[in-house]
C-alpha cells in the first residue's frame, strides 16, 4: 500500500515542468519561507506583553522542531535503517543531495511540530489567531511533505511517521513549558 501510494504520486513527476518545479521549490526551498515566517513573530505584537507572547512562541515553536528532529527522529532511524525509494527502485529524484534513511521524514516531523507548538500556543490567548496562524503552518507542512513524496524521497508512511512525531513533539515541549511557565 505504501509503495502503490508512492507510485501514484511520483509517478506524476516528470511530465509537467511547472509542476517539477513547484515540487522541488515545495521540497527543498519553501522551508526556508515557512521558517522566516514564524521568525517574524519576534518583531510583532501590539503590547510588550504580546511581543515577549510571541517570543516565547517561537522559542518554543523551534525547540519542539528541534526536539522531533534531532532527537526523535535520530533514535527512530538509528533503531529502522530505511533507505530511500529512489535508491531502493533506482529512481531520478527531483532532489539530488538527499541522504540517509528516509524513516521517519525530518522535515515533516519538523515543520510539524512548529504547526503543533504555533496552534497550542496561541489556543488559550488568541484562538481565533491561533486558527489561522495554525492552519497555514499545517498547511506549509503538508505541502512540503508532499512535494517529498513527489521529489522521490519519501515514502507516504515516512510522512505519516515524521508528521507522528513533530506532532507530539510540539505537544510534549508546549506542555512542559506551560508547566514550567506555571510555576
Amino acid at each position: 500500500m505504501d509503495y502503490y501510494i508512492f507510485q501514484q504520486i511520483y509517478g506524476l513527476a516528470g511530465h509537467w515542468a511547472f509542476l517539477d518545479a513547484l515540487a522541488i521549490f515545495l521540497a527543498g526551498n519553501f522551508q526556508y519561507f515557512l521558517s522566516g515566517f514564524l521568525l517574524l513573530y519576534l518583531l510583532i505584537g501590539k503590547s510588550q506583553a504580546e511581543k515577549v507572547k510571541n517570543r516565547w512562541m517561537v522559542a518554543v515553536a523551534f525547540l519542539s522542531a528541534a526536539v522531533s528532529r534531532l532527537v526523535f527522529c535520530e533514535i527512530i532511524k538509528v533503531l529502522i535503517n530505511r533507505p530511500r525509494p529512489f535508491e531502493t527502485y533506482n529512481l531520478i529524484p527531483l532532489l539530488s543531495n538527499e541522504i540517509g534513511q528516509s524513516f521517519p521524514s525530518g522535515h515533516a516531523a519538523f515543520f510539524f511540530a512548529l504547526a503543533t507548538a504555533v496552534t497550542l500556543f496561541n489556543k488559550k490567548v488568541h484562538p481565533e489567531r491561533s486558527r489561522r496562524a495554525g492552519i497555514w503552518f499545517f498547511v506549509g507542512a503538508l505541502l512540503i511533505s508532499l512535494a517529498r513524496i513527489y521529489a522521490g524521497v519519501h515514502y507516504p508512511s515516512d510522512i505519516l511517521a515524521g508528521a507522528a512525531v513533530g506532532v507530539f513533539s510540539g505537544w510534549l515541549v508546549w506542555r512542559i513549558f506551560k508547566k514550567y511557565k506555571a510555576t
